[in-house]
């Protein structure tokens, strides 16, 4: 599976490192020093993944990652960091990383984070049957990667998208953090469920008309979450 991959990294010995172990497998290579070089190649190198350390100069991996989505750049991210607390990885994911490794790691390990990232993704983008999914007046289209409600589109990070794709795909069926947890891929152990709770937090303030009182993406107290189309009646389930 080769793939077009940047290493944004400014400690030399490390992204030679990864740079070796991505080569190893196949992959093209290029190496970049700061989260400036690391936007302007994303923009004209046309890749498959970004490898992005988050404590970078002229501009950080969370600079880098927000901009990149902003301009709605579909490439998959993998951020690095040494910033192990819930708060910091959690931010990273909202901002739009499909996956992060907290340093130190092993690259073997990143190895296999890297070739579970791709087949994700390419997968994704294989699919041409059945792509549209709607629930009501919510439509999830998962070969163009757009959201709309009413026919408005939704921008949506790729985790959201992610975890709105599986719920779409299933309406009514009740979602554990954890079964939903496992749509956004294996994180490491530093990551709790919570991630699931923001997601949802952010998914209801791009989809509900009142995030308070959500009438689609509900909380079944003591389970998870449930997607419903809002005018098949009053559920039963009590959102927070």
């Amino acid at each position: 599976m080769c793939a077009n991959v940047i290493v944004a990294e400014d400690d030399a010995k490390q992204a030679e490192l990864v740079r070796r172990y991505l080569e190893r497998e196949g992959h093209v290579v290029t190496v970049v020093p700061d989260g400036l070089a690391a936007l302007d190649q994303a923009r004209h190198g046309a890749p498959d993944l970004l490898v992005l350390d988050v404590m970078m100069p002229k501009a950080d991996g969370l600079d880098v990652i927000r901009i990149l989505r902003a301009e709605q750049r579909e490439l998959a991210v993998l951020m690095l960091t040494a910033r192990a607390t819930e708060d910091d990885l959690l931010l990273g994911l909202d901002l739009g990383a499909d996956d992060y490794m907290t340093k130190p790691y092993s690259p073997r390990e990143l190895m296999a984070r890297v070739r579970t990232l791709l087949r994700r993704t390419r997968r994704d983008e294989g699919r041409d049957d059945h792509h549209m999914l709607r629930v009501g007046t919510l439509t999830v289209d998962s070969v163009r990667h757009e959201v709309a409600v009413d026919g408005v589109g939704v921008e949506c990070t790729p985790g959201e998208f992610r975890l709105l794709s599986a719920m779409a795909a299933e309406p009514e069926r009740v979602f554990t953090r954890e079964q939903l947890l496992a749509e956004l891929h294996g994180f490491d152990r530093y990551i709790s469920t919570r991630t699931v709770d923001v997601h949802i937090m952010n998914l209801r303030k791009k989809i509900e008309r009142a995030p308070r009182r959500p009438v689609r993406l509900l909380t079944v107290f003591g389970v998870g979450y449930k997607l419903m189309d809002p005018l098949k009646g009053t559920p039963r389930a009590q959102a927070r």
